[in-house]
């Protein structure tokens, strides 16, 4: 294969958003959703264990007096990775999915490239700073079916911060995997300056928008890469 970009990774880790999905999308469709949907959706379930369970850690994170509400729409204004979010993030989620309110997407280079990775034995690993929950159901209730079957397993933010090379480090040894062989892909600098940190090879991929940084390998479709040691020989 010509043109491609070549790695011998025994194990692939994988952003989502502006990487293998829209991050548009996500931002439009799934937060748009979330915005619209959480105040009747804590006030549906306010009585329920894990609805107060995530008030009281939003005043706790906030002030006795504040309307957590209110805290938990200016925290997914802000983008802020705060716990209690992450959890009504899922619930709300969960509900839209459960509707047919929307679907998950997945770019058509990412699927093609993934579904032939994963029948070459190549394990799929995610690592998003959604929850668990919300990641799981992007890919059961995903525009090109469900999709759960790709995928060895999943981290989110538990597990630490993106942007620190630390959470790089736990999620190779998690895998059970040395770092150098735990190929990372990410539309986010500061992400792979974290995954380079920690030893693991990176690359930038470029969607939409996403500017070009000199300092990574460089793809605009999954298409350009090569995994070079896969599929396994006898």
């Amino acid at each position: 294969m010509s043109d491609t970009l070549p790695f011998e990774p025994d194990v692939v880790l994988l952003d989502i958003e502006g990487t293998i999905s829209s991050l548009p999308y996500v931002v439009s469709v799934l937060y748009g959703y979330l915005r619209e949907h959480l105040p009747a959706y804590v006030a549906a379930h306010r009585g329920e264990p894990v609805i107060q369970e995530i008030l009281s850690a939003t005043r706790a994170l906030a002030t006795p007096e504040s309307d957590p509400v209110e805290v938990l729409l200016g925290w997914l204004a802000e983008d802020k990775k705060a716990p209690p979010l992450k959890k009504i993030q899922g619930l709300v989620w969960e509900n839209g999915y459960a509707e047919g309110a929307f679907k998950g997407h997945i770019y058509d280079d990412a699927l093609a490239v993934l579904k032939r990775w994963h029948a070459a034995g190549v394990p799929l690993y995610i690592f998003s700073s959604g929850s668990i929950q919300s990641q799981v159901q992007f890919y059961q209730f995903n525009q090109a079916g469900d999709l759960r079957y790709l995928f060895s397993g999943h981290f989110d933010t538990d597990t630490g911060a993106k942007i620190e090379r630390s959470s790089y480090l736990s999620i190779a040894a998690a895998i059970g995997v040395a770092p150098e062989k735990l190929l990372f892909f990410s539309d986010n600098p500061r992400e792979l300056v974290a995954a380079t940190a920690a030893g693991l090879p990176v690359v930038h991929v470029l969607r939409e928008d996403t500017p070009s940084d000199a300092r990574f390998p460089e793809i605009r479709s999954f298409e350009e890469v090569e995994l070079k040691n896969w599929p396994k020989r006898a």
